[in-house]
Protein backbone atom coordinates (compact mmCIF):
# COMPACT_ATOMS: atom_id res chain seq x y z
CA UNK A 1 0.00 0.00 0.00
CA UNK A 2 1.03 3.40 -1.02
CA UNK A 3 0.13 6.48 0.90
CA UNK A 4 1.54 10.54 0.46
CA UNK A 5 3.90 11.30 3.25
CA UNK A 6 4.06 15.33 3.98
CA UNK A 7 7.76 14.56 4.65
CA UNK A 8 9.95 16.92 2.70
CA UNK A 9 7.99 17.90 -0.11
CA UNK A 10 4.80 16.55 1.66
CA UNK A 11 4.57 14.09 -1.32
CA UNK A 12 6.83 11.56 -0.94
CA UNK A 13 5.97 7.93 -1.38
CA UNK A 14 6.73 5.79 1.39
CA UNK A 15 5.56 2.16 1.60
CA UNK A 16 3.56 1.47 4.90
CA UNK A 17 2.54 -1.89 4.38
CA UNK A 18 5.87 -3.38 6.59
CA UNK A 19 4.85 -0.25 9.18
CA UNK A 20 1.90 -1.20 10.86
CA UNK A 21 0.05 0.36 14.33
CA UNK A 22 -0.81 3.50 15.07
CA UNK A 23 0.41 5.46 18.37
CA UNK A 24 -1.42 7.52 20.72
CA UNK A 25 0.35 9.81 23.18
CA UNK A 26 -1.32 11.68 26.07
CA UNK A 27 -2.42 11.57 29.31
CA UNK A 28 -5.20 8.47 30.75
CA UNK A 29 -8.60 10.15 32.36
CA UNK A 30 -11.35 8.36 34.26
CA UNK A 31 -14.63 10.01 33.57
CA UNK A 32 -17.40 10.51 35.90
CA UNK A 33 -20.59 10.97 33.55
CA UNK A 34 -23.38 12.11 35.69
CA UNK A 35 -26.34 9.55 35.54
CA UNK A 36 -29.29 12.32 36.55
CA UNK A 37 -29.95 16.23 35.85
CA UNK A 38 -29.14 16.88 39.38
CA UNK A 39 -25.30 15.48 38.85
CA UNK A 40 -25.82 13.92 42.28
CA UNK A 41 -24.37 10.12 40.74
CA UNK A 42 -21.84 9.49 38.58
CA UNK A 43 -20.87 6.22 36.69
CA UNK A 44 -16.36 6.18 36.10
CA UNK A 45 -15.53 5.37 32.37
CA UNK A 46 -11.64 5.39 30.92
CA UNK A 47 -11.29 8.55 29.36
CA UNK A 48 -9.57 11.31 27.77
CA UNK A 49 -9.11 11.93 23.61
CA UNK A 50 -6.11 9.95 23.26
CA UNK A 51 -7.25 6.87 25.29
CA UNK A 52 -10.64 7.25 23.15
CA UNK A 53 -8.69 7.04 20.20
CA UNK A 54 -6.69 4.27 20.95
CA UNK A 55 -9.42 2.37 21.80
CA UNK A 56 -11.41 3.41 18.82
CA UNK A 57 -8.73 2.23 16.44
CA UNK A 58 -8.24 -0.98 18.49
CA UNK A 59 -11.49 -1.77 18.59
CA UNK A 60 -11.55 -1.21 14.55
CA UNK A 61 -8.92 -3.71 13.99
CA UNK A 62 -5.27 -1.74 13.73
CA UNK A 63 -2.90 -1.95 16.79
CA UNK A 64 -2.85 0.95 18.93
CA UNK A 65 0.11 2.08 21.07
CA UNK A 66 -0.68 3.94 24.16
CA UNK A 67 1.61 6.41 25.43
CA UNK A 68 1.12 7.92 28.82
CA UNK A 69 2.34 8.12 32.64
CA UNK A 70 0.25 6.02 35.04
CA UNK A 71 1.02 6.00 38.84
CA UNK A 72 0.48 2.43 41.24
CA UNK A 73 -3.07 3.37 42.92
CA UNK A 74 -6.41 2.03 41.90
CA UNK A 75 -7.30 4.88 39.79
CA UNK A 76 -4.29 4.25 37.12
CA UNK A 77 -4.81 0.00 38.08
CA UNK A 78 -8.33 0.93 36.31
CA UNK A 79 -6.90 2.71 33.50
CA UNK A 80 -4.67 -0.27 33.07
CA UNK A 81 -7.12 -3.07 33.36
CA UNK A 82 -10.03 -0.81 30.77
CA UNK A 83 -7.07 -0.46 28.41
CA UNK A 84 -5.97 -4.70 29.06
CA UNK A 85 -9.58 -5.49 28.11
CA UNK A 86 -9.72 -3.47 25.17
CA UNK A 87 -6.13 -4.80 23.44
CA UNK A 88 -4.56 -1.35 23.39
CA UNK A 89 -0.32 -1.88 23.98
CA UNK A 90 0.38 -0.27 27.01
CA UNK A 91 4.00 -0.99 26.56
CA UNK A 92 4.94 2.60 25.74
CA UNK A 93 3.65 3.68 28.91
CA UNK A 94 5.54 5.19 31.84
CA UNK A 95 5.16 4.43 35.62
CA UNK A 96 5.51 6.69 38.24
CA UNK A 97 4.53 5.80 42.41
CA UNK A 98 3.34 9.26 42.70
CA UNK A 99 1.03 9.75 39.43
CA UNK A 100 -2.67 10.33 40.25
CA UNK A 101 -4.54 9.99 36.80
CA UNK A 102 -6.66 12.93 36.22
CA UNK A 103 -10.14 12.55 37.03
CA UNK A 104 -13.29 14.83 35.06
CA UNK A 105 -16.43 15.63 35.93
CA UNK A 106 -19.01 15.32 33.14
CA UNK A 107 -22.36 16.86 34.08
CA UNK A 108 -25.94 16.66 32.75
CA UNK A 109 -28.15 19.80 31.85
CA UNK A 110 -31.91 19.39 32.37
CA UNK A 111 -31.91 19.44 28.58
CA UNK A 112 -30.07 16.26 28.78
CA UNK A 113 -26.69 17.56 27.56
CA UNK A 114 -23.18 16.76 28.62
CA UNK A 115 -20.24 19.24 29.46
CA UNK A 116 -17.35 19.46 30.78
CA UNK A 117 -17.88 20.73 34.75
CA UNK A 118 -14.35 20.05 36.09
CA UNK A 119 -11.13 18.27 36.60
CA UNK A 120 -9.38 17.37 39.85
CA UNK A 121 -5.73 16.91 38.55
CA UNK A 122 -3.75 16.85 41.64
CA UNK A 123 -0.19 15.82 39.89
CA UNK A 124 -0.05 17.80 37.21
CA UNK A 125 3.84 18.18 36.72
CA UNK A 126 4.09 14.18 36.70
CA UNK A 127 4.16 13.91 32.91
CA UNK A 128 6.29 11.64 30.31
CA UNK A 129 10.16 13.00 30.09
CA UNK A 130 11.42 13.04 26.15
CA UNK A 131 14.05 10.21 27.70
CA UNK A 132 11.15 7.82 28.64
CA UNK A 133 10.09 7.63 24.58
CA UNK A 134 11.03 4.46 23.07
CA UNK A 135 12.09 4.99 19.69
CA UNK A 136 11.25 0.78 18.78
CA UNK A 137 7.48 1.67 18.84
CA UNK A 138 8.14 4.67 16.20
CA UNK A 139 10.08 2.41 14.33
CA UNK A 140 7.24 -0.21 13.74
CA UNK A 141 4.07 2.02 13.98
CA UNK A 142 2.84 3.77 10.94
CA UNK A 143 0.93 6.94 12.53
CA UNK A 144 1.63 8.88 15.22
CA UNK A 145 -1.40 10.55 17.05
CA UNK A 146 -1.51 13.35 19.68
CA UNK A 147 -3.82 16.57 21.42
CA UNK A 148 -3.25 19.27 23.33
CA UNK A 149 -4.35 17.60 26.54
CA UNK A 150 -0.97 17.39 27.68
CA UNK A 151 0.39 20.55 25.97
CA UNK A 152 -0.11 23.01 28.81
CA UNK A 153 2.75 21.88 30.65
CA UNK A 154 6.38 22.54 29.84
CA UNK A 155 7.20 19.26 30.50
CA UNK A 156 5.00 17.47 28.01
CA UNK A 157 5.37 19.95 25.68
CA UNK A 158 9.07 19.13 24.83
CA UNK A 159 8.13 15.45 25.18
CA UNK A 160 5.74 16.10 22.29
CA UNK A 161 8.33 17.81 20.04
CA UNK A 162 10.66 14.74 20.23
CA UNK A 163 7.74 12.78 19.65
CA UNK A 164 7.32 14.16 16.31
CA UNK A 165 10.69 14.01 15.44
CA UNK A 166 10.81 10.75 15.88
CA UNK A 167 7.73 10.18 14.00
CA UNK A 168 9.18 12.31 11.45
CA UNK A 169 12.69 10.38 11.42
CA UNK A 170 11.24 7.01 10.86
CA UNK A 171 8.36 8.13 8.13
CA UNK A 172 5.56 8.03 10.34
CA UNK A 173 2.48 10.04 9.10
CA UNK A 174 1.74 13.13 12.28
CA UNK A 175 -1.99 13.27 13.18
CA UNK A 176 -3.24 16.01 15.22
CA UNK A 177 -6.35 16.90 17.05
CA UNK A 178 -6.22 20.01 19.38
CA UNK A 179 -9.36 18.95 21.18
CA UNK A 180 -9.27 22.36 23.56
CA UNK A 181 -9.91 22.37 27.17
CA UNK A 182 -9.60 25.79 28.33
CA UNK A 183 -9.69 25.08 32.27
CA UNK A 184 -6.28 23.39 31.37
CA UNK A 185 -4.84 26.70 30.19
CA UNK A 186 -3.82 29.59 31.94
CA UNK A 187 -5.65 32.23 29.39
CA UNK A 188 -6.84 31.72 25.47
CA UNK A 189 -3.51 33.71 24.62
CA UNK A 190 -1.46 30.95 25.92
CA UNK A 191 -3.46 28.58 24.60
CA UNK A 192 -3.09 29.71 20.76
CA UNK A 193 0.23 30.29 21.61
CA UNK A 194 1.89 27.07 22.55
CA UNK A 195 -1.01 24.94 20.20
CA UNK A 196 -0.47 26.56 16.64
CA UNK A 197 3.19 25.62 16.16
CA UNK A 198 2.51 22.44 15.89
CA UNK A 199 -0.13 22.35 12.87
CA UNK A 200 3.11 23.07 10.60
CA UNK A 201 3.93 19.84 11.97
CA UNK A 202 0.58 18.00 11.03
CA UNK A 203 -0.57 15.40 8.35
CA UNK A 204 -3.78 14.83 8.92
CA UNK A 205 -5.80 17.13 11.47
CA UNK A 206 -9.43 16.45 12.94
CA UNK A 207 -10.47 19.82 14.56
CA UNK A 208 -13.92 20.85 15.42
CA UNK A 209 -15.48 24.24 14.01
CA UNK A 210 -15.75 25.74 17.19
CA UNK A 211 -12.05 25.34 18.05
CA UNK A 212 -11.07 25.93 14.04
CA UNK A 213 -12.35 29.73 15.01
CA UNK A 214 -10.72 29.63 18.42
CA UNK A 215 -7.15 28.96 17.00
CA UNK A 216 -7.69 31.33 13.65
CA UNK A 217 -8.61 34.22 16.13
CA UNK A 218 -11.62 34.31 14.19
CA UNK A 219 -15.39 34.22 13.93
CA UNK A 220 -15.96 33.35 10.45
CA UNK A 221 -15.68 30.01 9.23
CA UNK A 222 -14.29 30.85 5.78
CA UNK A 223 -12.02 33.01 6.95
CA UNK A 224 -11.15 30.60 9.62
CA UNK A 225 -10.19 28.19 6.67
CA UNK A 226 -8.13 30.35 4.37
CA UNK A 227 -5.40 31.17 7.60
CA UNK A 228 -5.60 27.59 8.00
CA UNK A 229 -4.38 27.34 4.93
CA UNK A 230 -0.89 29.01 5.98
CA UNK A 231 0.18 26.05 8.02
CA UNK A 232 -0.22 23.56 4.80
CA UNK A 233 -2.00 21.05 6.53
CA UNK A 234 -2.63 18.25 3.62
CA UNK A 235 -5.08 16.74 5.11
CA UNK A 236 -7.88 18.29 7.64
CA UNK A 237 -11.43 17.26 9.23
CA UNK A 238 -13.54 19.91 10.35
CA UNK A 239 -16.38 18.57 12.37
CA UNK A 240 -19.55 20.10 12.82
CA UNK A 241 -21.56 18.00 15.13
CA UNK A 242 -24.99 16.91 13.39
CA UNK A 243 -24.52 18.69 10.97
CA UNK A 244 -21.66 16.35 9.85
CA UNK A 245 -18.01 17.55 8.62
CA UNK A 246 -15.37 18.98 5.79
CA UNK A 247 -13.32 17.21 4.35
CA UNK A 248 -10.45 20.36 3.75
CA UNK A 249 -7.47 20.03 1.33
CA UNK A 250 -5.45 22.42 -0.62
CA UNK A 251 -8.15 22.42 -3.28
CA UNK A 252 -11.38 21.79 -2.39
CA UNK A 253 -13.36 21.77 0.79
CA UNK A 254 -16.10 18.90 0.55
CA UNK A 255 -19.15 18.84 3.64
CA UNK A 256 -20.45 15.00 4.19
CA UNK A 257 -23.76 15.41 6.56
CA UNK A 258 -24.01 12.88 9.08
CA UNK A 259 -27.30 10.68 9.91
CA UNK A 260 -29.25 11.21 12.13
CA UNK A 261 -29.14 9.76 15.41
CA UNK A 262 -30.94 10.06 18.56
CA UNK A 263 -27.94 11.51 20.93
CA UNK A 264 -27.62 9.96 24.45
CA UNK A 265 -24.50 10.93 25.06
CA UNK A 266 -21.90 12.78 22.73
CA UNK A 267 -18.89 12.63 24.96
CA UNK A 268 -15.80 11.26 22.73
CA UNK A 269 -18.06 11.36 19.78
CA UNK A 270 -15.20 13.45 18.32
CA UNK A 271 -12.83 10.68 19.69
CA UNK A 272 -14.44 8.56 17.60
CA UNK A 273 -14.68 10.41 14.19
CA UNK A 274 -11.00 10.76 14.48
CA UNK A 275 -10.21 7.49 15.43
CA UNK A 276 -12.32 6.22 11.85
CA UNK A 277 -10.07 8.72 9.98
CA UNK A 278 -7.13 7.30 11.51
CA UNK A 279 -8.55 3.32 10.55
CA UNK A 280 -8.98 4.42 6.83
CA UNK A 281 -6.14 6.01 6.60
CA UNK A 282 -3.85 2.98 8.13
CA UNK A 283 -5.71 0.43 5.68
CA UNK A 284 -6.42 2.03 2.97
CA UNK A 285 -4.02 5.09 2.75
CA UNK A 286 -4.30 8.45 2.56
CA UNK A 287 -7.64 9.74 0.64
CA UNK A 288 -5.98 10.93 -2.99
CA UNK A 289 -9.49 11.31 -4.56
CA UNK A 290 -12.96 13.35 -4.15
CA UNK A 291 -14.96 9.70 -3.99
CA UNK A 292 -12.21 7.93 -1.22
CA UNK A 293 -12.30 11.83 0.58
CA UNK A 294 -16.74 11.09 1.03
CA UNK A 295 -16.13 7.62 2.25
CA UNK A 296 -13.62 8.35 4.88
CA UNK A 297 -15.81 10.74 6.18
CA UNK A 298 -18.88 9.13 5.96
CA UNK A 299 -17.15 5.96 7.84
CA UNK A 300 -16.05 8.50 10.34
CA UNK A 301 -19.16 10.28 11.20
CA UNK A 302 -20.90 7.36 11.34
CA UNK A 303 -18.41 5.96 13.92
CA UNK A 304 -19.47 8.94 15.74
CA UNK A 305 -22.65 9.11 15.49
CA UNK A 306 -22.49 5.47 16.99
CA UNK A 307 -20.76 6.33 20.35
CA UNK A 308 -23.30 9.46 20.48
CA UNK A 309 -26.34 6.92 20.85
CA UNK A 310 -24.95 5.39 23.47
CA UNK A 311 -24.14 6.25 27.02
CA UNK A 312 -20.76 5.97 28.18
CA UNK A 313 -18.18 7.00 25.43
CA UNK A 314 -16.28 5.22 22.63
CA UNK A 315 -15.05 2.41 25.20
CA UNK A 316 -19.28 1.61 25.01
CA UNK A 317 -18.90 0.79 21.12
CA UNK A 318 -19.83 -2.93 20.82
CA UNK A 319 -18.05 -5.05 17.82
CA UNK A 320 -21.70 -5.49 16.31
CA UNK A 321 -21.85 -1.89 15.69
CA UNK A 322 -18.77 -1.78 14.37
CA UNK A 323 -19.15 -4.65 12.34
CA UNK A 324 -22.58 -3.06 11.31
CA UNK A 325 -20.95 0.46 10.46
CA UNK A 326 -17.94 -1.33 8.19
CA UNK A 327 -20.44 -3.13 6.02
CA UNK A 328 -22.20 0.09 5.61
CA UNK A 329 -19.54 2.24 4.57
Amino acid sequence: MYVSNALGDRRKKVRINLKKGIISYGEAFIDYIAKNEFNTSFDPFLGGTTVNVAVGVQKLGAKAYYICKLGSDETSDFVRKNLLIEGVNQSGCVISETKKVCEVYVHKSKEGDRYFHSYIDSTPHEQVYKHELQEALFEQAAIFYFGSGTLFHPISQETTKEAVRLAKKHRMLVAFDPNIRMKRWESEAACRNIVTPFLSETDILKISQDELLFLMNSADLTESLEKLRAYHIPYVWVTQGENGAAAVTANQTLHVSAKEVQAIDTTGAGDAFMAGILWCVHEKGLPESEESQKQYTTFANALGGAVSARYGGIISLKAKDVSSIKAGS
